[in-house]
């Protein structure tokens, strides 16, 4: 006999694949997670709401192909017709190589154009194509309802409360 027969030979009785079951209580009667200190965080707060936002963002504008930095982008164009990279990192607080590659993307899908800017001669202005516009008009109806479906629990004037009180702080 070889050794390699001798490696595939089960030596003793097999044992039982099935684990026992898990000692405690079962898992829909765990106790319940203390939070409270987190939840009297802003930065715990914002995030869990900006998490409930973006995930629904996400969903929503998969079909669009669009990021929140790449909508936030081509809205700011679309409203800003002629805006330089420069005023976008500025707005959005990104640093201009992450821009770069968001501007040739942008471009690659044919959604904006570049063109001599009116007064500084080294920079381009951005504007949205024809596309762009079709497709930005579509994703901020999108957006706009995805804010309204999110904010449901708020009336007008505690959203309009908390958007402000949000400015005051990154502002």
């Amino acid at each position: 006999m070889s050794i390699a027969n001798n490696l595939r030979r089960p030596r003793g009785p097999r044992k039982n694949p099935v684990a026992p079951p898990p000692e405690g209580p079962p898992a829909d009667h765990e106790p319940r997670i203390d939070t409270s200190y987190l939840e009297t965080l802003l930065g715990y707060n914002a995030r869990r709401a900006a998490l409930a936002v973006i995930t629904v963002f996400l969903q929503r504008m998969a079909p669009y192909g669009l990021r929140p930095v790449d909508f936030s982008v081509l809205t700011l164009i679309a409203h800003n017709p002629g805006i330089t990279s420069r005023q976008l990192c500025t707005a959005l607080d990104i640093l201009p190589p992450n821009l770069v590659g968001m501007i040739k993307s942008l471009d690659r899908r044919g959604l904006i154009e570049r063109k001599p800017h009116p007064t500084d001669g080294r920079a381009q202005g951005l504007h949205l194509s024809p596309a762009g516009i079709k497709l930005q008009k579509a994703a901020q109806r999108t957006a706009t309802q995805l804010e309204s479906d999110v904010a449901g629990q708020l009336s007008d004037e505690e959203l309009q409360t908390l958007k402000t009180l949000l400015h005051r702080i990154y502002k």
